[in-house]
């Protein structure tokens, strides 16, 4: 997925908004699946206005810039979700070291696992959290902006926290028979 898109997105469900506004929805949201930088946001945010997928207007005193898509730009966006097709393989460190669990000791599998586990805890209370306080915010013109994707990283989670909570129970079953 490229920053251009989750930006489109963004603009679509939110409506004009500021780059610093896009930063700030980036970040509670999108952000969740996607990473990007503030430092990121901005020059895309120029080259979509220069290629006509966004407009552009300045207000204020200090310069601040809005913008909104264009039907250049929901048309790409469109395009993007019914005619490309996702990337199917990924790199995924936490696959590859899942895989090589093997080659350590069955205490540092353990260690290492219990360790994922909590990190995977705590990104669910934190998804969870959000999924809490979603009514809450207004920001979006479209209500169910982010909530397949919300849902979807939850399941995800807590499959990865489960995951690891019974590899480590297993590996210990293991060594101590062993």
């Amino acid at each position: 997925m490229s920053l251009r898109i989750a930006l489109l997105g963004l603009l679509t469900a939110a409506g004009p908004s500021s780059g610093y506004d896009l930063t700030k929805l980036f970040e509670s949201s999108i952000n969740n699946a996607w990473q990007a930088r503030h430092s990121q946001i901005y020059p895309e945010l120029n080259k979509m206005a220069a290629e006509g997928l966004v407009t552009v207007e300045e207000a204020g005193p200090r310069g601040r810039k809005t913008y909104e898509i264009t039907e250049e730009g929901s048309a790409e966006l469109r395009a993007w979700m019914l005619d490309e097709q996702p990337a199917r393989m990924h790199r995924s460190e936490a696959a590859l070291r899942a895989f090589l669990l093997p080659t350590i000791e069955p205490h540092e599998a353990v260690a290492l696992l219990r360790e994922q586990a909590e990190v995977h805890a705590a990104k669910l209370a934190k998804l969870e959290d959000i999924r809490a306080r979603r009514s809450e915010n207004s920001a979006w013109r479209k209500p169910t902006f982010g909530r397949y994707a919300l849902d979807l990283g939850i399941r995800q989670t807590r499959l990865l926290r489960d995951w690891a909570e019974e590899t480590a129970a297993e590996i210990e079953r293991s060594a101590g028979q062993g």
